[in-house]
């Protein structure tokens, strides 16, 4: 259990954090860290949060099961849980999300968002369980399904804050600022929600989790007895308000001991009500109360009268600045009128959650509160417009129009509403309601605001009434109050007061939003030793500096000194002394210490009450007052198609499976063997798809966004959602794996006939256990399937508002073509045989036309065009595979490609069609490719090369066919023989490669282990990809290629560890993959994993060698040593600084003799140690006397700029960048300006 907070600077905590500031994370676990941070109290929330939303699942999952209890209590707890989860929510992203903003960009957005996603959650449970559906079968199934994505939902967003966000607020935020923080979280929410949240909180905890808790609230709430009093009243509960009350000495007590009688009818300042003590009731209360003829019901007239009044004003202040022309003062305007639309929300919201229930169940003004709340947005916006626009053009002239016009169209409308109200409501609460009731309605009214609010509210509201109508709504509100609210009420009475003193915060005042008079304001000129009541709080104050918009603010945060262990005094003695303070000064009560900020105010609150008031459907996400909504609900990213639009295609694709894995998880309760293995290969297929994307994200589009000084920390949330969201996947799959082993097991036993019903004939307990368990997997099989859908869904659409559009505006379509050649460069070509057809299947013709056509240009350098021809012709099975699951997919994959065989404009005619081509023909298609304007002039010389040659090749092909079909039979085919790699451990292969079959080549028949040792003794060149046949060194059968021996005695041996059906390569002995960019085989583990493929240079580099420098094609070019073909080589490749390529071995022997490239004649590395030798050299050196003075000029090879040398027959040394590797270009006589 944690000592008191005692100050002191921020703890080091232990372990580590992943880092969000580059500048100094903070590293540690917070669950480990001592309670020393006020910032750590939310990690007591988020505990009482996790184990009730665990505790409902599992009454869900009960309920699903087979215990078909009433599900009431599970709705109603589920009611308070989204309550007071919601007003968390939103008191984050008032208080906590725009301090943290501040000071670290690019973190709270995304919070925000997903608080968002959780409310509509809690909304779909509600409907469900609102629903006419209760008696459905699948009923229980859904509602489990539902309550664990919620559960899974608000536990990754819990922990990513904790991860991310409370780091950085105790790294970034000194302790008393965090305390002000909180403190401010706190006075956030309603009071009424604070009454019920602080007890629950304490109960969800542990006893010594408890008592943290309150240490960390004592150095949390200012040290004011009052506020510490309505604070801990709360976390005590209502259920203890005896404990509370009696803690206390009646000694202690400060309010009067005359009758209540007395109090009623002359009711002074909160001074002379209790401070700290408990307010005694009379008997004759009622009787008293009810003899004065008074309704306080129209108490509510008070409040329309008081807003009516501030909405003229603010129609009257806006034609002033239409007329006046003077534009300055609209930031103040815009205050008044922030302030007012808080006081019309919370009223309504008062009205439909208190008031209308109380009168008339049925009885609702719910379409007039929606129609104002919409026309209080609109205003706002349009003030926005305003000072976004400025007041320099004549379009103010009209956006003033518009603001007169919906002022006066809002006040025309409230009028209108509160006319109704008071017709048809008020004459009901008079006439049913008792006096003290009706008291207690107002007093529940009030209380749906929060401290934050009420501080400034009422203020305002009692310097609008006159002294009687102030008098009579303390009263009111005093007698209303609970006995456990008796500090609650005095510090309301308190702030009530701070209005009828010297005409104190009145609505007439600058801004029209009444900032209240802080307690430490009063006091400057107050003489303390003369007001007992004073002395009961502090006299001493600690400056805190909270920061607002950028500018610091002094917080006063009274600390309590000596006065709590003095004697108080007498009650007699102390009701003249405050009497004679409230004749004298201000009302002396604390005030909060918080201030509002400004259009982040606390109708975010009121968002949380409206929305949880009507719960039939789930609210627009345009539809608040909430700033940040305006900001980031640019989901639209425009009709332009840009390059990077290409990594939210898969969002489509993906959103497809999952919805298949949520409704089909619901049919695998049925026991049907074909549903199972579908839906287990679709969800694997979903898996590793994901899993590249995800990976593709993290290593790429991430980095580059973080790259933009901008954009720091924008990705870190994502990050860490991939990291959740792989693990939802690896918990997914161990589920599936246990399923499908019980229900294999069922299988055997033949009792799968029904297995949703349990319609089984068992004869033991062990078939009826597996039973049970085969439909308890299903049901949790079916939760979990809902719970990724509804995380990965929620995960998409946030980076779609958030990330995308950031594209669009940091980085142009150059920037945004690297990043796509990027990510599809380290997409290896197993993953794309699987990627296309799935993507292709979940978008329209018209999507998979402009996707391709980005895919074609990324990749017009390599031979991304050949590999998908091929892969298509070759492994059409393999394909259509990954997709049996879905007869749309493959049918849609047929159309993509035979649309893409039509949108290729490429000749591309088989052997048969050149061998039949008359001449005529051949000539055509040669003119043919000539006009083709998207070849290149290389490519196009390839390609008439071949045409003119094909007749002949044709033939050269056909030939050994013919004579192969009709010899091999009867003669013996050459190379029909084992070869060996080792011959002394008898392992197959040769001197290039360890393989267990040879190739027949289709151009002369024979029998060959490698093209290497056929293309050594033969006067031609294999064509591997045309080669159909093998040769098992096993049992000696020729057979068609493919990665076995299909001869029933070898018994499936293999030939390779590696076949690659495209290449027909076989290597028993190294990793190899098949790029498909190259559309050959490369030594490597794969692309995305040591190699990737840089679509510019044509070429696979290792992953390291990002920064390498391009050179368009850079790889198809002969080595310049010895002039062998390095795209197709098969020995190691090395690349030059300056772009350019040469074999490995030979690099080694060029450079014992030459440190220049032989192509562009740049150094091969760091030459600075011999260029330093070089000037040693020379100037040891005495050149002749003729040749001193004279000077050359060069041309530097390393910097690409001429200068002049002095004069030297061997060496010339750059004068810009220092390097000898010059060559002189012109000689000069005698210039004493070279160097």
């Amino acid at each position: 259990m944690a000592s008191p907070l005692d100050g002191g600077g921020v703890a080091v905590l232990p372990n580590s954090v992943n880092k969000v500031d580059s500048a100094s994370a903070l590293n540690g676990s917070l669950k480990s860290s001592k309670p020393d941070s006020p910032i750590l109290i939310f990690l007591f929330f988020h505990k009482a949060i996790r184990n009730e939303l665990d505790a409902l699942h599992r009454m869900a999952v009960a309920f699903a099961t087979g215990n078909h209890s009433d599900i009431k209590p599970l709705s109603d707890r589920y009611h308070f849980l989204s309550s007071m989860y919601r007003h968390h929510s939103n008191a984050e992203d008032e208080v906590i999300f725009p301090a943290l903003d501040i000071r670290v960009k690019n973190v709270a957005q995304t919070y925000s968002l997903e608080h968002k996603g959780e409310s509509n959650l809690f909304y779909y449970l509600f409907e469900l369980l609102n629903s006419s559906s209760n008696n459905d079968e699948s009923f229980p199934r859904e509602l489990a399904s539902c309550t664990g994505a919620l559960q899974t939902s608000v536990s990754q967003h819990m922990a990513k804050e904790e991860e991310q966000v409370f780091p950085l607020l105790i790294e970034k935020f000194s302790l008393e600022e965090q305390a002000s923080l909180v403190w401010q979280f706190l006075c956030s929410i309603p009071v009424k929600m604070m009454a019920e949240f602080l007890p629950w909180l304490s109960a969800s905890i542990s006893p010594d989790e408890s008592q943290d808790l309150r240490n960390c609230l004592n150095k949390i709430v200012p040290q004011e007895k009052l506020l510490q009093k309505v604070v801990f009243t709360w976390m005590e509960g209502r259920s203890s308000a005896n404990t509370v009350e009696t803690c206390l000495d009646h000694s202690q007590v400060k309010c009067s001991s005359r009758s209540l009688t007395h109090q009623v009818e002359k009711v002074n300042c909160a001074c002379e009500s209790t401070t700290t003590g408990k307010r005694k009731y009379s008997g004759s209360l009622t009787d008293i109360s009810d003899t004065t003829g008074t309704h306080p019901i129209d108490e509510i007239l008070l409040w329309h009268n008081a807003i009516k009044k501030e909405l003229r004003e603010i129609a009257a202040e806006a034609r002033k600045i239409q007329h006046s022309g003077d534009f300055t003062n609209i930031s103040a305007f815009n205050e008044r009128f922030q302030f007012i639309a808080e006081v019309c929300i919370f009223h309504s919201i008062a009205e439909d959650k208190v008031i209308f229930p109380a009168v008339d169940g049925e009885f609702s003004f719910f379409q007039e509160h929606a129609e104002e709340e919409s026309q209080f947005n609109d205003f706002r916006r349009l003030i926005e417009t305003i000072q976004s626009e400025g007041a320099s053009s004549n379009s103010d002239v009209e956006f003033y129009s518009k603001l007169c016009t919906h002022a006066d169209h809002i006040m025309e409308t409230i009028q209108r509403h509160f006319h109704n109200e008071e017709v048809q409501v008020l004459p009901l609460a008079r006439k049913h309601f008792s006096f003290r009731r009706q008291c207690e309605l107002l007093y529940q009214s009030l209380c749906m605001m929060p401290l934050k609010l009420i501080e400034r509210v009422l203020p305002w509201l009692v310097g609008s009434l006159s002294e009687d109508e102030a008098k009579m709504f303390q009263r009111n509100m005093q007698l209303a109050a609970p006995a456990i609210d008796s500090a609650l009420v005095t510090l309301f009475c308190g702030w009530a007061c701070k209005a009828r003193n010297e005409g104190l915060c009145l609505s007439s005042g600058a801004s029209g939003c009444c900032p209240t008079q802080r307690l430490s304001d009063i006091e400057e000129n107050i003489s303390w030793p003369s007001c007992a009541c004073a002395s009961a709080f502090s006299n001493r104050h600690c400056s805190v500096l909270a920061e607002s918009g950028g500018n610091k603010r002094p917080v006063k945060r009274n600390i309590l000194e000596s006065h709590k262990n003095e004697d108080v005094p007498e009650a007699s003695e102390t009701e003249s002394i405050q009497n004679q303070c409230c004749s004298e000064w201000s009302c002396c009560v604390p005030g909060l210490g918080v201030s509002s900020n400004k259009g982040l105010s606390s109708l975010s609150t009121a968002k949380s009450f409206r929305s949880l008031s009507f719960s039939s459907s789930a609210p627009s996400l345009n539809s608040s007052l909430f700033v940040w909504e305006t900001e980031s609900s640019s989901c639209n990213v425009g009709a332009t198609q840009r390059p990077i639009d290409t990594i939210f295609k898969f969002h489509k694709a993906i959103r497809k499976d999952l919805e298949y894995l949520d409704v089909e998880s619901g049919k695998l309760s049925d026991g049907d063997e074909t549903i199972l293995q579908q839906f287990n290969g679709r969800f694997r297929l979903l898996w590793g798809l994901y899993r590249a994307h995800s990976n593709a994200e993290d290593d790429i589009v991430f980095p580059a966004l973080e790259s933009k000084e901008a954009l720091h920390n924008v990705s870190h949330s994502y990050m860490l959602d991939h990291k959740q969201e792989e693990q939802l996947f690896e918990d997914i799959s161990c589920v599936l794996s246990e399923f499908s082993v019980l229900h294999e097991a069922l299988q055997r036993t033949h009792m799968t006939e029904d297995l949703s019903e349990s319609n089984f004939v068992t004869s033991d307990a062990n078939t009826s256990d597996n039973i049970k368990k085969y439909n308890e997997l299903a049901t949790k099989l079916q939760g979990m399937c809902k719970s990724i859908r509804v995380t990965l869904d929620q995960h998409l659409f946030r980076e779609e508002c958030e990330l995308w559009p950031l594209f669009g505006r940091h980085f142009t379509v150059e920037e945004q073509d690297k990043i796509v050649g990027r990510i599809i460069g380290t997409t290896g070509a197993e993953v794309l045989q699987s990627l296309l057809p799935w993507v292709t299947s979940a978008l329209t013709q018209d999507e998979q036309n402009k996707m391709m056509d980005t895919w074609k240009k990324a990749t017009k350098n390599t031979m991304f065009n050949e590999w998908l021809s091929e892969c298509w012709k070759e492994s059409p099975v393999s394909i259509a595979h990954t997709e049996t699951s879905d007869h749309s997919t493959a049918r849609r994959s047929a159309e993509y490609q035979e649309s893409l065989h039509h949108n290729d404009q490429m000749f591309k005619p088989g052997w048969k069609d050149i061998f039949r081509m008359n001449q005529n023909e051949l000539e055509s298609e040669i003119r043919k490719v000539y006009r083709d304007s998207t070849l290149d002039p290389r490519r196009k010389a390839y390609l008439v090369q071949n045409l003119l040659t094909s007749r002949w090749i044709a033939a050269q092909q056909k030939s050994p066919k013919a004579l192969s079909e009709g010899s091999s039979n009867s003669v013996e085919i050459e190379g029909l023989s084992p070869s060996f790699r080792d011959p002394e451990k008898h392992v197959f292969g040769c001197e290039h490669y360890k393989r267990n079959c040879k190739l027949r080549a289709a151009c002369c028949g024979k029998l060959y282990t490698c093209r290497f040792c056929h293309d050594n003794v033969s006067d031609h060149s294999i064509d591997r990809k045309a080669t159909s046949e093998m040769m098992c060194m096993r049992c000696l059968s020729i057979q068609p290629i493919g990665t076995a021996c299909m001869t029933p005695s070898c018994n499936g041996f293999s030939m390779a560890k590696y076949y690659c059906n495209i290449c027909r390569f076989f290597d028993d002995e190294r990793n190899v993959y098949h790029c498909p960019f190259c559309n050959l085989c490369r030594v490597g583990r794969g692309l995305g994993i040591d190699y990737f493929h840089c679509m510019k240079c044509n070429c696979c580099l290792g992953i390291k060698s990002a920064s390498h420098k391009c050179l368009e094609k850079g790889l198809e070019m002969n080595c310049p040593i010895c002039c062998d073909d390095l795209f197709t080589s098969s020995a190691t490749v090395r690349a030059l600084p300056c772009g350019h390529y040469m074999h490995s071995a030979c690099f080694q022997a060029y450079t014992c003799s030459h440190y220049t490239c032989p192509i562009c004649s740049k150094s091969l590395g760091d030459m600075a140690v011999y260029f330093g030798m070089l000037d040693a050299l020379l100037g040891a050196e005495e050149l002749p006397e003729e040749y001193k003075d004279r000077c050359q000029d060069v041309l530097c090879h390393d910097c690409d700029r001429k200068g002049t040398a002095r004069f030297h027959w061997l060496y010339h040394k750059c004068g810009l960048c220092g390097s000898y590797n010059t060559r002189v270009i012109k000689c000069e006589t005698s210039n004493s300006s070279c160097s």
